[in-house]
């Protein structure tokens, strides 16, 4: 039986049986969550693939291609026959673990103006607390508006390994819950409640404190509210991964 309760958005951690191999810089995972699955994991069914690479960490600039263009094939594969593109950045732009989602959208090339049938757009709703506004809201508005083949949602994960953290790019067309990693559920985003398909890109930032308690002296239960702890140079590693995805993103229409 898998480990349901442990506090992690990553595939891998919460499904052990991942296929992956590895091509030297990258290792690759692929989860299928079918019918069956989702039950017994609790987790929403879908495609889950992982990139997970320590190039980041390393600060090795000169394979940040290489990652973006290995995210750029995945992000490809399921969004295929998809050419309307409307990018969602989540997250707090004010807190800096919590801003992949602003930092990525600031480096979109946008050019939805330029043609209609065959574009990138974006937005950055922000949350809650600073616009009075769920995310879900405005961005249900806008994807009626402008009918767009598929949304990306961009946003920090949250870890049940701390060697994961900047470590792992996750793509899923599950959807997102904004806020779920860090027990402040919003309204889902999926098919479901947008009308078109939704797929989700996220890397991990954070990790509960009690997760690293566990992980290295094997002293805590995990039990939920209790610290969130992220590096102390999370904003070169927010940028970085922030470059990687937008990268990723921008050569979809590429194709």
């Amino acid at each position: 039986m898998e480990n349901t309760e442990i506090m992690t958005d990553m595939a891998v951690e919460f499904y052990k049986h991942a296929h992956s191999r590895d091509d030297g810089v990258i290792r690759y995972y692929e989860v299928d969550v079918d019918q069956t699955l989702s039950k017994k994991l609790a987790r929403p069914c879908g495609r889950y693939a992982t990139l997970e690479t320590r190039v980041v960490l390393s600060g090795d600039s000169a394979a940040y291609g290489r990652v973006s263009d290995a995210l750029g094939a995945s992000l490809r594969e399921y969004c295929r026959g998809l050419y309307k593109v409307l990018v969602v950045g989540l997250g707090n732009p004010d807190l800096t673990a919590d801003a992949l989602g602003d930092r990525v959208f600031k480096r979109l090339k946008v050019n939805r103006h330029l043609d209609p049938d065959r574009y990138i757009c974006a937005l950055t709703p922000n949350v809650l607390g600073m616009t009075g506004i769920e995310s879900y809201d405005i961005i249900a508005a806008v994807t009626q508006r402008i009918n767009p083949d598929v949304v990306i949602a961009v946003d920090a994960l949250t870890a049940a390994e701390a060697g994961r953290i900047a470590s792992a790019f996750q793509v899923t067309d599950s959807g997102i819950t904004p806020g779920s990693g860090v027990e402040n559920h919003r309204r889902r985003l999926d098919k479901s409640s947008l009308g078109v398909k939704v797929v989700s890109v996220g890397v991990p930032l954070v990790v509960y404190s009690s997760t690293i308690a566990r992980e290295y002296c094997d002293c805590a239960d995990g039990g939920r509210g209790d610290m969130i702890v992220t590096p102390k140079d999370v904003d070169i590693l927010v940028e970085d991964c922030a470059k990687i995805i937008a990268e990723a993103i921008n050569g979809l229409l590429e194709r």
